[in-house]
């Protein structure tokens, strides 16, 4: 573990420092074709220790990056050569002759041309040679550790490799002792002792009270802030508070370790361990904090995960578990599986012949010790992914939100029980390599994991308070750091699962020298330049349609519809004008995209054949302008106000205050109706009818007096009366008039129509209405249906009725407008 933190620092200072500048001499090939030689015969001797590898690795990436750095020598004066050359136009066809002075000036500039690209063709050359050294290098590591993995190591079951792993540990401690005592017995470390007994004494003095009672004192802080303190945000500040329980128990181990250094009385082997102390600790305190952070040992604290309370004790045992193995696990690897060989051999108490047999089963008893690490680890883990899983089901009984999220950590939790089954297994029949391979990168992703959420919780409780947020749903900013996060874990993650730093470091090489994609090279440079070109000129682009649309087209005498074309237009070309002002800027060449474009140009066409027409059609739309924002239109059965006019569809707003979005393609081949275009005005027809006898003349008279006497009805082209029907119950009129603006037809033909029931009631006019008269035949055919549904008892109360024949039964029938004898006579005859 301590190991995989000091590359994961290596990598992270590695990555942050800037590339170094190119050398203004060119590489030295002949010192190059040495280093080459000598490399080329190591690895294909193969016996070169790892850290052999790793060094002659090293050295010939330096040298790649000096051949790639070299590969853009002269780039620039081999482009004007090329132009120089361009400009002389083409050579002559086979068997035409040239111009003297041309095809001289022509060889010149070729030869220049050859002299120019040299340097950049060897050095081409030294990088690809330099590149396939490389490979070779990571291809026999690669072999290695597969080897490695896959090594049966002695099995922790022989109980012969149990004395080993007592005798193992007992000599060790033995040799401690004896380290120890010997020292202790020295005058010069007793004389240092007491030289520095004062600063010795604070410093231990000052550690154990940080170790034994820091945490606590944070504990008692955070559950001040957070009972006594009403603040916005009061949670975001106990959890910065809360790392001060991992902090300062971590600052007293480094003071007593200095402490101890100070008395002079331990030997090496006790002090490594006293340097490992405050690192060992801080893994097993943040861990303890992770558990915590994910399972709140209080009942209204949130989880960083959103699980419940349930079971909250348990998942912080689990996890308290797995730090408790991993910082074993890294002391048995860090301190003791070095010096095993070394140490044991060392003390005068021991036997030659007894130490060279203890060194040499070392492996075994080290076998043991790290199964029965992988043993313990592998129960947490198998039961901690239980209690994930059980937490993910009660969150998904609760809500059906964050599904995604639910089924990563799912799969994540089958992978950790997987894992905790698997690797105890493989550890007990011998693989311990692949044992320790599986369950101590896993308990590291799952911290990462954690750490993860907990930071992401944190910024999005900044956000909260920040933004002064009414709820703390989860908004878009802290989804996107979240992301980052992710991805930024990524390399770390790479490094935990046996990445080398060295592979990180040419993936992110890679990664800044581009990639090809068509012909045409992307890297993160041309990328960020691409990026701000095109948010500058966006940004002038938006600029430009605000000074238009608020300042300079207001003052013109251009309407509505007219001025939201020519803002949309700038928008369009100023746009297009910035993607091309970026690509030109960048450096992007799109000429070698020309022939892919052209091939996927066809089967654009046809599956955006419809956005492609709607896009023209609007274009049309915004230019012709055959509607505009605020008309009045009927189209395709749809009637509304034109609510806005974009390239691909306009939306217009229906009476019934929905909106209904139609494609522009529509618009322009169809029919559409535009009510108010050129003009607001529009008629209205009321229709009414009267009783048979009244005076016509003086119906429509009062009719259009009613029409000339509204405001918004115009006198010219003057209300218009017309006697249209006698019908058969009414005498049928209608007022048809022309309104000024006829958004307000509704409510004038309801004021019309108010107005002239009130005069038609004042000058006893009568507005008739159909009458029916029902006339029933055979009612004693009804009263027999009617007597065949009410129940026995009943009928015996009842009346008797008379029952005709059934042959004389007829049905009723409903006869209407005093049509019954003509009825009748029809059936008589």
């Amino acid at each position: 573990m301590i190991s995989r933190l000091i590359r994961l620092c290596a990598v992270v200072l590695f990555l942050a420092l800037p590339v170094a500048a190119e050398e203004a001499q060119g590489p030295d090939y002949d010192a190059w074709s040495k280093a080459a030689t000598a490399a080329e015969e190591t690895v294909a001797e193969a016996a070169a220790s790892d850290d052999q590898l790793i060094a002659l690795r090293a050295e010939m990436v330096k040298w790649r990056t000096a051949f790639t750095t070299a590969q853009t020598a002269n780039a620039d004066p081999i482009e004007t050569v090329k132009n120089q050359i361009a400009a002389l136009g083409d050579p002559p066809a086979e068997g035409t002759a040239e111009d003297p002075a041309i095809a001289d000036r022509r060889k010149q500039l070729t030869d220049a041309l050859a002299k120019l690209q040299a340097p950049g063709i060897a050095a081409g050359e030294a990088a690809s040679r330099a590149d396939g050294i490389v490979r070779n290098i990571d291809k026999i590591q690669r072999d290695r550790q597969a080897d490695k993995l896959l090594r049966l190591s002695p099995s922790p079951l022989n109980p012969v490799n149990w004395t080993e792993t007592g005798s193992m540990l007992y000599w060790m401690s033995r040799w401690i002792y004896d380290e120890t005592e010997w020292r202790f017995q020295q005058p010069v470390n007793i004389n240092n002792m007491r030289n520095n007994a004062p600063l010795i004494a604070a410093l231990v003095a000052v550690s154990a009270f940080l170790m034994l009672r820091g945490s606590r004192w944070m504990m008692a802080l955070a559950r001040l802030v957070l009972g006594k303190l009403a603040l916005r945000g009061s949670s975001l500040v106990t959890g910065f508070v809360s790392i001060g329980q991992v902090v300062l128990p971590v600052v007293g181990a480094l003071l007593l370790t200095n402490a101890l250094r100070l008395t002079t009385l331990f030997g090496p082997i006790v002090m490594q361990f006293y340097v490992l102390l405050p690192a060992l600790m801080f893994g097993l305190l943040a861990m303890w904090w992770l558990g915590n952070r994910i399972f709140p040992p209080n009942e209204g604290a949130p989880s960083a995960l959103g699980f419940s309370s349930d079971g909250a004790a348990e998942g912080r045992l689990h996890v308290l578990m797995l730090g408790l193995a991993a910082v074993l696990h890294a002391l048995v690897t860090e301190w003791i599986a070095p010096r095993a060989e070394d140490f044991l051999g060392g003390s005068g108490r021991i036997a030659a012949d007894k130490a060279r047999q203890i060194a040499e089963n070392a492996e075994a008893a080290l076998t043991v010790v790290e199964a029965l690490l992988v043993l313990f680890a592998g129960i947490a883990l198998f039961r901690l992914g239980q209690l994930i899983r059980r937490q993910l089901r009660l969150l998904q009984a609760q809500s059906e939100d964050a599904v995604f999220r639910m089924n990563l950590m799912r799969g994540v939790a089958t992978i950790v029980i997987i894992v905790g089954v698997v690797a105890p297994v493989l550890a007990l029949v011998g693989y311990i390599a692949a044992a320790n391979a599986l369950v101590w990168p896993t308990i590291l992703t799952l911290a990462l994991i954690a750490l993860i959420a907990v930071l992401q919780n944190y910024f999005a409780e900044v956000y909260y308070v920040v933004t002064r947020s009414e709820t703390r749903g989860e908004a878009l900013v802290p989804v996107l750091i979240g992301l980052l996060l992710t991805l930024a874990a990524v390399p770390v993650g790479a490094l935990i699962w046996g990445v080398r730093p060295e592979q990180l470091s040419d993936l992110w090489f890679e990664f800044l020298s581009g990639f090809q994609v068509g012909g045409v090279k992307i890297s993160p440079g041309v990328f960020l330049t691409f990026v701000v070109i095109f948010v500058i000129g966006y940004t002038v682009t938006r600029l430009l349609q605000g000074a238009l649309r608020s300042t300079i087209l207001p003052k013109t005498s251009l309407d509505r519809g007219g001025q939201n074309a020519i803002v949309a237009g700038a928008g369009y070309a100023g746009i297009f004008l910035a993607a091309l002002l970026a690509i030109s800027i960048a450096g992007i060449n799109l000429g070698s995209l020309a022939i892919v474009a052209g091939a996927l140009s066809v089967g654009v066409g046809f599956g955006l054949q419809t956005i492609v027409q709607n896009f023209v059609s609007g274009i049309i739309l915004l230019v012709e302008r055959p509607i505009s924002e605020g008309d009045w239109i009927n189209v395709g059965g749809q009637q509304g106000i034109v609510r806005a006019i974009s390239v691909r569809a306009t939306r217009i707003e229906t009476f019934d205050r929905s909106e209904v979005v139609i494609p522009n393609a529509t618009l322009i081949s169809g029919t559409v109706t535009n009510l108010t275009k050129t003009n607001k005005n529009g008629r209205v027809t009321v229709k009414v009818g009267v009783a048979y006898g009244t005076d016509t003349r003086r119906v429509v008279a009062i009719l259009k007096e009613i029409g000339e006497g509204h405001p918004l009805v115009m006198l010219n082209p003057a209300p218009a009366v017309l006697f249209t029907e006698m019908a058969a119950d009414s005498l049928n009129f209608e007022l048809r008039v022309i309104l000024s603006d006829v958004n307000f037809g509704s409510s004038v033909q309801t004021e019309l129509n108010h107005q002239i029931i009130e005069r038609f009631t004042a000058e006893g006019i009568e507005i008739p209405f159909a009458q029916r008269d029902v006339w029933l035949r055979n009612p004693e055919t009804l009263a027999l249906a009617m007597r065949a549904t009410v129940p026995e008892e009943e009928t015996e109360r009842a009346a008797p009725v008379p029952q005709p024949e059934p042959s004389e039964a007829a049905p009723p029938s409903v006869l209407s407008d005093n049509d019954g004898e003509e009825e009748e006579e029809k059936e008589r005859r």
